[in-house]
């Protein structure tokens, strides 16, 4: 009996490292880009230049006058800009993360089988 159940977990862990590949490429992918779209969203959320920009022209303070509106516009626009720069900033890391994990494997096979493939002359 153990000589059946060995010979199925050998069989199955095989199988398991043949279609690692396929699956990190396909259903990994997938749940990197699920991953990133989230990340990307969320960071919308914290930053949120969007909001910022919708209440541009509302005074801040509730100063009506025309020097409380001059420097809350001036004021939420920069805050706009910086905004708007630290998500710009975020979405480019998150993609990077994504193509990091596309290249993994790629790196981590170069690592494994560049030795036997490279020649060394002296």
């Amino acid at each position: 009996m153990w000589v059946i159940l060995l010979e199925k977990f050998a069989l199955q862990f095989v199988l398991d490292i043949l279609y690692y590949p396929l699956w990190w490429y396909t259903g990994g992918a997938q749940r990197m880009i699920l991953f990133c779209w989230r990340q990307i969203k969320e960071g919308n959320l914290n930053f949120s230049p969007g909001l910022w920009l919708a209440n541009i022209f509302v005074p801040m303070f509730g100063q009506y006058d025309w020097q409380g509106r001059i420097v809350s516009f001036f004021m939420r626009l920069v805050n706009v800009i910086f905004r708007f720069f630290a998500l710009l900033i975020w979405v480019i890391i998150v993609v990077g993360i994504f193509f990091v994990y596309l290249l993994l494997p790629v790196f981590i096979a170069y690592l494994i089988f560049a030795p036997y493939f490279v020649h060394k002359t002296l």
